[in-house]
């Protein structure tokens, strides 16, 4: 492990949280003006095993890949392969069925098509087909006009900007991560990781149902959500215990609990699903936000207009406000950043991927102990803090 001087108070504050028992394993990385300052790990990859978190060991980060998704669309814009402000089914024609024509790829980007839910059960033998799946997105209707709202797209972001990408490239979005970002960059990151990266993999332990309410049941998680939105806090929490709710529709297909062990299991590591499919370590996620703020991946101009906020408020998903560029997360309720040039994306459960281009920072947070608040990990955030009180 190493840690710079200047970022000794990150050190303490990963260490006395792997003490206390707040974190099973967990992993974080910190690069200033491109020098890797903070390389940490620790704890238990597995807690049934015992197996020991190494320098090398990665983990799921959900929705962290939502953001390195978007990038890869946004590689395509610069070569003149996609318009992002025109039409999805310019390069998607069977998309304009059902009133779609003018849903953008902008609209994919910043949550506010209207199609956060495959309304139709996705059969796990259809897991892996991720073209199968957006053609189920393609033949619904809208939920609410596009452009006129947003709401969290959890898992369908994915097949459906996937599914552009695809349309344009004949690739997948795991296929263009391998060979545009992560293997020229030499980047410990995969969207579908094979069986030998699989074999390493932290197993992520489920968190306990949220609950409402910051009695002696709730953890301090819990509690300090709800101490600053006690209401809305209240609200995603019914939301979430309801399996109907547009929520849990919107997280629960594909279902991952539909196989053993859920995001454990080897072929949901394997498929990559570009909205929640990425294997990473905390160093390779840091590493992501480095080169990308570095002008690695994208000209600068364009990282500055996709990172501009496009959509603010109120989501119709998971109810706290959101903040989106486009596929960045900007800072909110839901993403709540020390400064204001921030942005990245979370993953379920608590992992944190985060380029900060004012501060030169790049930031990775991975962890197998899943966050049993409605609101966000906690421990991640107590480390970020750490490093801006370190600058």
């Amino acid at each position: 492990m190493y840690c710079d001087p200047r970022f000794a108070r990150v050190r303490e504050v990963f260490e006395r949280q792997l003490a206390d028992g707040a974190e099973l394993g967990a992993a974080f990385a910190v690069h200033l003006d491109g020098e890797l300052v903070v390389d940490l790990w620790g704890g238990v990859a597995d807690r049934h095993t015992s197996r020991p978190w190494e320098h090398d060991t990665p983990a799921f980060a959900y929705s962290c890949t939502k953001a390195i998704t978007a990038t890869v669309l946004l590689q395509l814009a610069e070569r003149g392969l996609v318009d992002v402000r025109g039409a999805v089914a310019d390069v998607w024609p069977e998309f304009a069925a059902r009133d779609k024509g003018a849903i953008t790829v902008e609209h994919l980007l910043t949550h506010q098509s209207g199609l956060p839910v495959v309304e139709e059960p996705v059969p796990v033998e259809e897991f892996g087909d991720l073209a199968a799946i957006a053609a189920r997105l393609a033949g619904q209707a809208p939920l609410w006009e596009p452009g006129s709202a947003h709401g969290y797209h959890a898992l369908s972001y994915g097949f459906l900007v996937g599914e552009v990408i695809r349309r344009v490239t004949g690739k997948s979005v795991g296929e263009l991560v391998s060979a545009e970002i992560a293997g020229p960059l030499g980047l410990e990151l995969w969207v579908g990781a094979p069986d030998s990266v699989i074999a390493r993999t932290a197993r992520l332990q489920a968190g306990e149902r949220p609950q409402t309410g910051a009695g002696p049941a709730a953890t301090e998680e819990q509690a300090e959500a709800e101490k600053a939105v006690p209401t809305v806090v209240a609200e995603m929490a019914k939301a979430a215990l309801d399996p109907h709710s547009l929520m849990n529709r919107a997280l629960g297909n594909p279902g991952m609990h539909r196989l053993k062990g859920g995001a454990n299991h080897p072929a949901i590591l394997r498929v990559g699903w570009p909205a929640a499919g990425v294997v990473t370590t905390a160093r390779g996620l840091a590493g992501f936000y480095r080169s990308l703020i570095a002008g690695d991946l994208l000209r600068p101009e364009t990282l500055r207009d996709a990172v501009r906020p496009r959509v603010d408020g109120p989501d119709r998903v998971l109810f706290l406000d959101t903040s989106f560029g486009l596929g960045y997360m900007r800072p909110s309720m839901t993403f709540p950043m020390p400064s204001g040039t921030a942005f990245g994306h979370s993953g379920l459960g608590g992992s944190l991927g985060i380029g900060d281009p004012e501060r030169g920072l790049g930031i990775g947070y991975v962890m197998n102990r899943m966050a049993n608040a409605v609101s966000g990990n906690m421990r991640g955030l107590r480390l970020v803090q750490a490093v801006y009180d370190s600058l």
